[in-house]
């Protein structure tokens, strides 16, 4: 034994302390101290759970302190053991039962299925299964089972492997695993059923491996682990290597041809080196059969063979042949030679050939027949005797009940049905005419097992049925992880918990934002990212996710029905997404600024607020006059992301009225004259309307382009506009005229006009020349403005009248007075006869008219007030039905606009 390996297994045995036998209460006490630092815990699969651990599935905090309490207590039992191995040792086996008897939740006795307390005496499978059961439980069982019909050997089985054990081997004591110590007490601090000793068992129970180390594990269940023991110089299989190895795996292929000499012994064996016997020579070759009359290809293992003819061959006494098969050597001693007898075997004949026939000796054969009570009566002859012994007895059946004379050979069985029950206890024989001898019950058992799954299969027996041997897998969702229990005891067990991830892909747009969750039964747990999804408004959904979801993991059933299994679970589709309900800013039907409103998203609806539209009319000019009405949003609005509320807004637009005005733009150069195009945006045309312009004095009339005319400055219009000729126009002074070229404003000579007037008297007597500017000023003199003496008095009373103008005055006075002296002479008659005077237009004339002419007058004029009387009822009627009319065209076309600004209202 190496010396680390015997320190380890020393050291591992110092650590426990002496203990006694006896089933004293333990005191509760600390591990000691080790001098080596503590080793790593066991390293276990997670994926692999022990088959008795009903607490595996847990996650509760209980669940988690038996992990904890496992670590610990395998730690202390695998620290030795690891020392040697080093910590990458396989403990796979060992471990799953040491994880399982570490618990804190016993697992259950596989006969009565009650859990096994650390307190309970047990008794451990020392075969392949190792299986913990309670000691009373297996003593009542191997009795039962080993006192069953006679055998030479009773055996009683495992009830869960089905070893055989020999009934010497019937537990009658309660002993640790390591089979040391007697009623080991329990102790908190160690393995329940343990001694705490050092196992010592040996590692390799097959005395051929050459392992003599014993197992440096602390006294434990299941099977040992693997020896960890080095040895210096293990061989290969084939024996060429050399090499240190662990004691558990000297025996090693070294990777080359094993070139062992095979059977044949001829060739040698091609396969790589390998363990046990070498494989039958394959080298193809043609070989004869053992009697060397047939050529064959075979194999040069199968290179010895018999052909199918028979052998042929002369015996040795020449006479006859060979009967034998193909076979190799000589055929052999004819076996009629030697000591010949006669067929009943009474008379010898010493002398007689092996060709000749022996002869009948004619006494009676007297060989036993097939009865063995009775010989043959006949004489000797060749052949069997006759197999029916004809004589007649009395016999008795089987059962007894019944006796005959019959012929011997004959069997005499009675009807009767044997009533004695079979070994199992509960069926009755019921053979006709059993003798006593009752064959083993041959039906089913059928008895339902204590795990409550499954019907005893056994032939019908005595006594408590064979726990169910099958063991239920329980698994989680994926089936990754998985953990063993008997049958019967999974009712109360739940899925493991497995560390895979759940591998149902998420329908839902996070699919790649969420994290992954563990493995599991049932539906995944709800997506609870916000949704995001983008409303054709612009805006993202805000509320928690909910899109479609996956088909869930059926739920963890441990019989599930054929219609849960048929069922086929199809993914729940998302809800949509709730109407936006984001706080937005709305403007009414004419965008009119100060009167937005505040309003969800989803109710986002333009409004008529009480401001005109003000919207400019197309003419760029004017603005729209109609009350707040529905415009056309471009797709570049602020607002126009919402395509869809805007697409419906758009097919609701009026438009603004139309602007029929004339063009009111003042056009430049500014003139007087209207555009005659309508009211428009750009500039007016240029106006070519004729201006009539007078020259400066009047007397002729220019006509010019208008926008010539005023394109030209104030000294081109005076310029242009003058004729070229005498002024002519009348001095504001005096009567003449403007001897000056026609020229603008005030003539220039005014006061100056050098023109002579005749000046005269006022009596018109006298007359004197005199130039027109001395008249002014003399009028100017005597206080008189000349402006208002008439043309035909101009220059009349500036001279003073004299002795001529006074003469002159006298003569008139005198010839009118002799006038009227003579109109008043003439008498009253010629006054009749004078010429009439023409009657003013103004003065009437009186007409005579007739009685037929009143008559007629006064029908025409009544019939024309009936008339006028029916016209003016026909239109007050029309007028009346004209105004109703209109009221019912108006009203139409106010609901129209109406479902025009508010189509869902209208279609509601």
């Amino acid at each position: 034994m190496p010396s680390s390996y015997a320190a380890a297994a020393a050291g591992s045995s110092s650590r426990k302390p002496n203990r006694t036998s006896s089933a004293a209460a333990p005191t509760l006490r600390p591990p000691a101290p080790s001098p080596s630092p503590a080793p790593a815990p066991l390293a276990v699969n997670p994926s692999v759970i022990s088959d008795s651990d009903p607490s595996s599935y847990s996650s509760s905090s209980a669940d988690e302190a038996d992990f904890a309490a496992s670590d610990s207590a395998t730690a202390s039992v695998v620290s030795a053991y690891l020392s040697v191995a080093g910590e990458g040792a396989d403990l796979s086996k060992v471990g799953i039962f040491l994880s399982s008897a570490a618990r804190r939740r016993s697992p259950p006795c596989l006969i009565c299925f009650d859990p096994i307390r650390p307190s309970d005496p047990v008794w451990s499978c020392s075969s392949s299964c190792f299986a913990i059961l309670h000691l009373p439980c297996i003593q009542s069982w191997a009795h039962q089972s080993a006192s069953g019909p006679a055998v030479p050997c009773p055996t009683w089985g495992c009830p869960k492997c089905r070893f055989a054990y020999p009934k010497s081997e019937i537990p009658s004591s309660y002993v640790c695993f390591c089979s040391k110590t007697i009623d080991p007490a329990p102790d908190p601090w160690i393995l329940p059923h343990s001694c705490g000793d050092v196992c010592g068992r040996r590692l390799d129970a097959n005395l051929d491996s050459g392992c003599e180390h014993t197992c440096l594990l602390l006294c434990h269940p299941g099977p040992c682990p693997p020896c960890p023991a080095v040895v210096p110089k293990a061989t290969c299989f084939c024996g060429v290597h050399r090499e240190p190895r662990r004691c558990a795996h000297q025996r090693y292929s070294c990777g080359g041809k094993c070139n062992k000499r095979l059977s044949c012994g001829l060739h040698h064996c091609p396969v790589d080196c390998h363990d046990g016997p070498c494989p039958p020579c394959a080298v193809l070759g043609s070989h004869k059969c053992e009697c060397g009359e047939i050529l064959e290809e075979k194999l040069c293992s199968e290179r010895i063979f018999q052909c199918k003819r028979e052998c042929g061959g002369m015996l040795d006494c020449g006479k006859h042949k060979c009967e034998r098969g193909c076979h190799g050597g000589k055929c052999g001693e004819c076996p009629l030679r030697g000591r010949r007898t006669c067929p009943c075997g009474k008379k010898n004949y010493p002398r007689l050939e092996c060709d000749a026939e022996a002869a009948t000796c004619g006494s009676t054969c007297e060989k036993v027949l097939g009865c063995g009570r009775h010989r043959c009566p006949e004489r000797c002859h060749r052949g069997p005797c006759d197999g029916t012994c004809r004589l007649v007895v009395t016999k008795a059946c089987r059962c007894g009940g019944l006796k005959k004379e019959v012929p011997c050979y004959q069997e005499l069985t009675c009807e009767r049905k044997c009533q004695r029950l079979r070994n199992c206890g509960r069926h009755a024989c019921k053979r006709r005419c059993c003798a006593g001898d009752c064959p083993p019950c041959s039906e089913t058992c059928d008895k339902k097992l204590r795990c409550g799954n499954h019907k005893c299969l056994s032939p019908c027996h005595r006594g408590a049925c064979s726990p169910c041997p099958l063991m239920k897998t329980i698994s989680c969702a994926c089936g990754k992880t998985c953990f063993e229990v008997p049958c019967g005891t999974e009712k109360n067990q739940k899925p493991p918990k497995c560390s895979k991830k759940c591998n149902i892909p998420r329908l839902c747009r996070h699919k790649l934002e969420c994290r992954p969750h563990k493995c599991h039964y049932g539906a995944c747990p709800p997506c609870k990212l916000i949704c995001g999804e983008e409303f054709p408004c612009g805006h993202t959904c805000k509320e928690r996710c909910h899109g479609p979801i996956s088909p869930p993991n059926s739920e963890f059933t441990l019989k599930p029905t054929k219609k849960k299994m048929g069922k086929h679970i199809e993914c729940t589709p998302g809800t949509p997404c709730p109407p936006c309900k984001e706080v937005v800013l709305v403007s009414c039907f004419g965008q009119h600024l100060g009167q937005e409103r505040t309003m969800p998203c989803c109710k986002w609806r333009p409004f008529p607020c009480e401001n005109l539209c003000g919207n400019p009319l197309l003419c760029g000019n004017h603005y729209c006059t109609k009350s707040c009405h529905v415009l056309e949003v471009p797709l570049n609005h602020p607002e126009g992301d919402r395509t869809t509320s805007i697409s419906k807004v758009n097919a609701l637009a009026m438009p603004c009225e139309q602007c029929n005005l004339p063009c009111q733009r003042v056009r430049e150069p500014p003139c007087s004259h209207p555009c005659p195009l309508p009211c428009h945006l750009n500039d007016c045309p240029s106006c070519k309307v004729l201006v009539k312009r007078p020259c400066h004095c009047g007397a002729m009339v220019h006509a010019f382009e208008c926008v010539f005319y005023n394109n030209l400055n104030a000294k081109d219009q005076i310029k242009i506009r003058s004729c070229g000729g005498p002024c002519h126009r009348k001095l504001p002074n005096c009567p003449h005229l403007c001897s000056e070229v026609c020229h603008p404003g005030v003539c220039p000579s005014v006061d100056q006009c050098m023109k002579k007037v005749n000046t005269r008297c006022a009596c018109s007597t006298l007359k004197q020349e005199w130039r027109c500017q001395d008249v002014l000023k003399e009028y100017r003199k005597s206080g008189r403005d000349p402006k208002e003496v008439p043309k035909s008095q101009f220059g009349v009373g500036l001279l003073a009248c004299g002795e001529d103008c006074k003469k002159k005055l006298k003569a008139p006075d005198s010839e009118l007075h002799l006038r009227k002296s003579q109109e008043n002479k003439i008498p009253a008659v010629e006054v009749v006869n004078a010429p009439k005077r023409r009657k003013r237009r103004d003065r009437g004339q009186e007409v005579k008219i007739s009685k037929f002419q009143e008559v007629k007058t006064f029908v025409l004029r009544a019939l024309l007030i009936i008339l006028l009387s029916i016209i003016v009822a026909a239109g007050l009627y029309l007028l009346w039905k004209g105004i109703f009319w209109l009221s019912d065209w108006m009203n139409e076309m106010e609901e129209q606009r109406a479902s025009q600004r508010y189509p869902r209202g209208a279609m509601l």
